[in-house]
């Protein structure tokens, strides 16, 4: 599997390029800005891109879903319960008055379980509410991409709307520290690194 990390827009996220290395085929995963570098390195990869995954709805992860999506053609997808929370008017009053894009309506709306393929490569779902409603986490063998669900040395915040702080400590618990310990955690942003693993936030995350 192909797993590029670039951090991106004026809120510096953590976006992937996840590919098929046998078949070429991929996914940008929360494109939150600098389109043009993130296609510029597609095409370094020679990658195509079928899909547009979104971890969540904020708009810093998915103002690029315009630009990348006019580019490539690629159906957006984000778990059932953010884009309907993302799709409503208030949302999208929300989007204007941080000055970012909304995204694009939803193609594929997925949910706890589900299996995004990508060529070869299988990106299971894992519902992670409590950053958002529709919080999601992608898991490939030893590699979770968990967005702002988890990050290292945190987790994400709580205070905006469709927050829950309870919900969102129960989905990392329940969810992702059950996973072995070395599967390599991809954040939503680097505040405490770039990369780390579940069995290090287990044990040393003081949010946890």
């Amino acid at each position: 599997m192909i797993l590029q990390q670039l951090m991106v827009g004026s809120m510096a996220v953590c976006c992937y390029i996840v590919a098929c290395e046998e078949t070429k085929i991929g996914a940008v995963v929360d494109p939150g800005g600098n389109e043009e570098q993130i296609l510029e390195e597609v095409e370094k990869l020679g990658v195509k891109v079928k899909y547009i995954i979104a971890t969540h709805g904020h708009p810093d992860h998915v103002c690029g879903n315009r630009r990348i999506q006019e580019a490539t053609g690629a159906k957006i997808i984000m778990h059932e319960k953010d884009a309907e929370f993302f799709e409503s008017d208030d949302a999208r009053k929300y989007f204007s008055m941080l000055g970012l894009e909304p995204s694009p309506p939803t193609d594929i709306k997925v949910a706890e379980g589900d299996v995004i393929e990508i060529g070869n490569v299988t990106l299971k779902v894992i519902h992670t509410p409590g950053h958002t409603p529709g919080g999601m986490c992608l898991l490939n063998g030893s590699d979770v991409i968990t967005g702002d669900t988890l990050f290292a040395g945190g987790i994400g915040r709580t205070d905006f709307p469709g927050g829950s702080h309870q919900q969102l400590l129960d989905s990392i618990r329940n969810k992702l520290l059950v996973l072995p310990e070395d599967t390599n955690v991809w954040p939503g942003h680097g505040y405490g690194g770039l990369k780390s693993t579940i069995g290090v936030e287990k044990r040393s995350n003081p949010f946890l």
